[in-house]
């Protein structure tokens, strides 16, 4: 049966799609609703999870789900695009050989970014066709064309990813991931491909000839991957069955090859080349046999051949008698190349698939369009501020010779009805008082537009400062992005908003300082005609009368005047409503060239559209040129008509300044409504900044606290360094030398053999307590060699206890030096006891031959001794209120006097 390697998966964890995604729409794309994504948004998290858990069925389902979530990923790229500066969703992926060791390159890399992510989808894609492709029935014919298929496609995404790997990841990659990997992977998986059509070309019995290049092409890759995954690099990344299951079918094949050729030269009746070439076989398979071991795939082939070379032999020693040549000198095997890595296909995986985000432009689209609206927003500010400065000029120069009031105030006597008429516009409007209230929203709006700014900035620069000391603090242990690299955009953008904001004060400040030049007047405007009647002087009357050339000609000056004042608002709105459609321009710039040249094809469609618009505003700025030079001397001609006096002058200043005043009125109107609005559009710019601002400043705080957990397990797990040598004085050698007590005199020892009666004859005779120099004998064993300055009992010693043993203590030295109290016989240079119940430089007394130091809590009592409050076998008793029983021993079998015997610890 054929023998298969599939790669293993990469391993992922589940991440946080949902709130990136709809925050990255809800600031990027204004002019779409956050919420009709939501469905979106969440199909596609559930893609990725169901990705997760379907990678471990090696079925075609689960490799739908994989094409599936690749293809989404490769449909948002341009909508969606995740990276450290914009969508910051950090993917982590465990290489797929982790064999939870400790040899080189990364073992789990974390990347915000969807290339990486596409890297790894492919990785896991190739190895997951790699195991159906293994998992097949290969004695079937449709097993072996669907292996043959899915590894060709796993070899082509393997050779694929060889060559964007480096340019997707730009952090060095996990092990899997590297080029070497990737390239000895695609020549391994194509290999087998070779071999699945070997296999099948070998049941069908197809011709010997074609049979033996197929062979002889699949050993030749084999041997490519075997030199590729040998690589040093490599050594220790794959599994240890894999090189040799690469060498074994390296020379099997090659012999499977020899072997058919042998066949072609008996066809051919050339019976020397096909012995040799079967002795070739014979020694390639039992090479590849002793390459494999266990994994020897080639044992009924082998058979075969030996099978058809002894038969062969015995022909030819018998019949042909045919020279065998040498192998060298024959032809070479032809090789047929049919597995070939399969082309990485440049659409979609997934069968009938649809992009969640289907209604989202790709970004350099939006990006396109959102630049051609600030062209055609550019252009038509600048051709509606021509038209809007010429019309203010001329309105300045009417009211400064007080037409067309003048015209309607020959009398002197009443209000002219052009200023009743003003008046009254003023009043519909609101007023002064509208001013008023615009002027006094001004300021609290701009004040919250600076707020959001401020914060915004701040939060950029207390990340910054934050990053900049932990780098400092660590140095080329903080391998995160620096700050000021990923920041840069958003601080363009804030310094955008702040010269904005810095251009709107200047403005409102103007607009504050004409509003007090004409208060008085548009104060006047907004009463009743009664009160303006009321406060305007009374004139003497006018000697031209409305039927004199000059009223004539001025009045038909005036209505050329309001003519052009409707030939400029119609323009505007010509203007503001002008239809474009870039859209589907940009669209097929980008799917047609990969890219699009927005200013090429924006400045275009403007001059189309634009093109007569503005030569409308160029004549309508000669009219006024025009009419404005009649005007003046035939005002003057008309003032020169009109009887004078001192009261009639004062009444045409003050129509002069209301005519002023109602024009500023209106352009105070226009300003601060446009600055109202311009503030309130302006703060959910701000709102998206700062939201923008605050995700990625979360984003790297969340990535700061992984990176500074993973440092300080890196730091506490490495070693603090060499342990220093100790002071001389406190080498081993010294401290035994000066603490080593002298010789002490080993305990008495005894034995069956040693006069005195036995503890049961003393006490049941006499009933006096034994007298006899020493605690009665244990056991009648002998005693072992003395070991440490005692005998141990029952037999020689333990290895351990050995004085040659490696782990044995140092013998005692002699010491004048004498420790013992009053009263007491001298124990020399007594050192402190030592944790276990002995004394370091001192020889431990004779255990009883009943213990066992193995177990000592086994105790076998020896027969004839008292067993009064000594039990057999376990734990000693204990009696209420007292710890382990004291035994008290005779004054003259223990030195020191009438003590107890020494405890050994042994119920520990």
């Amino acid at each position: 049966m054929a023998t298969f390697l599939a790669v293993p998966l990469k391993q992922t964890q589940e991440v946080e799609l949902t709130k990136p995604l709809r925050s990255f729409i809800q600031n990027t794309f204004t002019q779409v609703e956050p919420d009709d994504y939501n469905h979106a948004i969440n199909e596609f998290s559930k893609l990725r999870n169901l990705m997760i858990a379907k990678s471990v069925d090696k079925h075609e389902s689960a490799l739908e789900v994989l094409y599936r979530y690749y293809d989404q990923l490769c449909a948002i790229e341009n909508k969606l695009p995740i990276a450290e500066n914009q969508i910051r969703v950090n993917f982590k992926w465990r290489n797929a050989f982790d064999k939870e060791s400790l040899f080189g390159g990364k073992q789990i890399l974390g990347i915000a970014s969807g290339a990486y992510e596409k890297v790894c989808m492919l990785f896991n894609i190739a190895a997951l066709q790699s195991q159906i492709a293994e998992v097949q029935n290969h004695d079937s014919d449709e097993g072996l064309k669907t292996s043959a298929k899915y590894f060709q496609m796993a070899s082509g995404i393997f050779g694929h990813l060889k060559d964007i790997v480096l340019s997707h990841v730009q952090q060095e990659p996990t092990p899997d991931l590297s080029p070497d990997t990737l390239n000895a992977l695609s020549a391994l998986i194509v290999a087998q491909a070779q071999e699945a059509i070997y296999r099948k070309a070998a049941a069908d019995r197809m011709k010997e000839a074609m049979v033996a290049k197929i062979a002889y092409q699949c050993s030749d890759l084999y041997s490519d991957a075997m030199k590729l995954m040998q690589l040093a690099s490599l050594k220790e990344l794959w599994p240890k069955d894999w090189v040799p299951l690469v060498a074994c079918k390296q020379a099997g094949f090659h012999g499977m090859a020899e072997f058919y050729q042998s066949c072609v030269a008996q066809q051919s009746k050339s019976y020397g080349e096909q012995i040799a070439r079967l002795q070739k076989a014979n020694e390639l398979l039992t090479a590849a046999q002793s390459r494999g071991g266990a994994a020897f795939a080639f044992k009924t082939e082998q058979g075969r051949v030996q099978r058809e070379l002894q038969a062969a032999k015995k022909d030819n020693d018998f019949i042909y008698h045919d020279k065998i040549p040498d192998l060298k000198n024959l032809p070479t095997i032809g090789k047929a190349a049919i597995a070939k890595p399969a082309p990485f296909p440049n659409k979609p995986m997934s069968e009938g698939f649809t992009d969640l985000f289907e209604k989202l432009v790709p970004i350099p689209v939006y990006e396109a369009l959102t630049a051609f609206e600030n062209r055609k927003t550019q252009i038509m500010n600048t051709e509606i501020g021509r038209l809007r400065e010429q019309t203010q000029l001329m309105n300045s120069i009417l009211a400064s010779l007080n037409l067309p009031a003048a015209l309607e105030d020959l009398s002197g006597k009443k209000v002219p009805q052009s200023v009743i008429e003003k008046a009254q516009q003023i009043k519909d409007i609101g007023g002064i008082q509208y001013l008023d209230k615009l002027m006094n929203e001004l300021p609290e709006l701009l004040q919250r537009n600076r707020e959001i700014l401020n914060e915004s900035i701040r939060m950029l620069e207390e990340e910054e400062a934050s990053d900049k000391q932990l780098r400092e603090q660590f140095k080329e242990r903080w391998t995160r992005t620096p700050s000021d690299k990923l920041t840069q955009p958003m601080r363009d953008e804030s310094m955008k908003y702040k010269q904005i904001l810095d251009t709107a004060i200047n403005a409102d400040r103007i607009v504050k300082e004409k509003y007090q030049k004409h208060k008085q007047a548009i104060e006047l405007l907004s009463k009743s005609p009664a009160e303006i009647d009321k406060a305007l002087p009374s004139g003497g009357g006018a000697h031209a009368s409305e039927s004199t050339g000059v009223v004539q000609k001025l009045r038909k000056l005036m209505d050329d005047v309001e003519t052009i004042k409707a030939e400029r608002e119609a323009i505007e709105n010509e203007l503001k409503e002008a239809k474009f459609d870039m859209t589907s321009k940009f669209f097929s710039a980008l799917a047609s060239e990969g890219a699009i040249n927005e200013e090429m094809l924006s400045m275009s469609e403007l001059d189309r559209i634009y093109g007569p618009l503005r030569e409308q505003v160029n004549e309508s700025l000669r009219k006024q040129d025009s009419v404005m030079a009649q005007v003046q001397p035939a005002n003057m001609e008309f003032c020169q008509a009109k009887a004078s006096d001192q009261s009639g002058a004062q009444r045409e200043a003050m129509l002069k300044d209301l005519a002023a005043g109602f024009d500023m009125f209106m352009e105070l109107k226009s300003n601060l409504e446009e600055g109202t609005k311009f503030y309130n559009d302006l703060t959910p710019l701000l709102v998206r900044l700062q939201n923008k601002i605050s995700d990625f400043c979360f984003a790297r705080k969340t990535e700061k606290d992984e990176l500074m957990s993973d440092l300080q397990k890196s730091i506490a797990s490495q070693p603090t360094g060499p342990t220093p040598p100790p002071p001389s004085y406190q080498s081993p050698s010294a401290t035994t030398q000066s603490r080593a007590p002298p010789a002490r005199p080993p305990p008495p020892q005894f034995s069956s053999a040693s006069p005195g009666p036995s503890p049961s004859s003393s006490s049941t005779q006499s009933g006096q307590p034994n007298t006899q120099s020493g605690p009665p004998s244990y056991s009648s064993a002998p005693s072992g060699p003395p070991v440490g300055g005692y005998s141990y009992p029952g037999g020689p010693p333990p290895q351990y206890m050995s004085a040659n043993h490696p782990s044995a203590p140092p013998p005692a030295q002699p010491s004048s030096q004498n420790y013992a109290g009053p009263g007491q016989q001298s124990w020399g240079n007594a050192p402190y006891p030592q944790a276990g119940g002995g004394y370091q430089g001192m020889p431990m007394p004779a255990m009883p031959s009943g213990f066992n130091p193995y177990n000592p809590y086994t105790y076998s009592q020896p027969s004839g001794y008292p067993t009064q409050g000594y039990p057999q076998q376990g734990y000693p008793q204990q009696y209420p209120g007292q710890g382990y029983p004291q035994q008290q021993y005779p004054q003259q079998g223990y030195p020191g006097g009438n003590q107890p015997y020494p405890q050994q610890n042994q119920w520990r």
